[in-house]
């Protein structure tokens, strides 16, 4: 199976997820999945698999897969920890940036500048996934690129179900554009302020979708 299906069926999974189609404590039968989705087995548990290490699910013994709530306060905490990370990766990448790591910002801003265009929330968020990893790249920190990437994996659903709140796209694609111009100017505070504000107020959008997510 093609590595944009295994993708497709994981985000489909995490959908109904974060939407309470499936609910906290509710196992996820593999071969219910299979038969949902039109796939095999395998696929299935491939997705599982990549949900379980971003603690969506938990695999336990004799049960399988259990849908797990880190409740919003545990979601809100990592995205307080993700901004500071993500100020830090942008502060030392203004002051660290060469040639290599500005043709890699720049390629995934432009990236995300079509998808925004095109009102492809799904797309912009892989465009916008492949713009923060230019940024921890950037700060030429190894081990700050480690955790970032580490975290970014875990609030990865999250990151992306909050780009379908309206007017989402535009906001944020206006918030790299400034984040860009502050990191090639060299402006590591700048960087740092905005890359802050900017995975802060992902939280707030997570939350905007759940609550209007409540009254449909």
């Amino acid at each position: 199976m093609s590595e944009s299906v295994g993708r497709w069926l994981r985000d489909e999974i995490e959908n109904a997820i974060l939407s309470n189609e499936f609910s906290p404590g509710e196992r996820l039968d593999e071969m219910v999945l299979a038969n949902r989705f039109g796939v095999s087995r395998t696929p299935v548990r491939e997705a599982l698999m990549q949900l379980n290490a971003i603690g969506l699910i938990e695999i336990r013994p004799r049960r399988g897969a259990v849908v797990i709530d880190p409740g919003p306060h545990r979601v809100y905490e990592m995205f307080e920890v993700m901004a500071e990370l993500e100020g830090l990766a942008g502060s030392l990448a203004a002051r660290r940036l060469n040639d290599e790591a500005r043709e890699a910002i720049t390629a995934a801003h432009k990236r995300c500048e079509l998808s925004a265009k095109a009102g492809d929330s799904d797309d912009y968020y892989y465009a916008n996934e492949e713009f923060h990893k230019a940024i921890y790249a950037a700060s030429r920190s190894e081990f700050l690129q480690e955790q970032c990437t580490q975290l970014h994996r875990r609030l990865r659903p999250y990151r992306r179900l909050q780009l379908r709140v309206r007017n989402r796209l535009s906001t944020s694609f206006s918030e790299h554009c400034a984040i860009v111009d502050a990191i090639f100017a060299g402006n590591g505070d700048e960087a740092r302020r905005l890359l802050r504000a900017h995975v802060r107020i992902q939280g707030e959008r997570f939350s905007d979708l759940v609550a209007s997510m409540a009254t449909r």
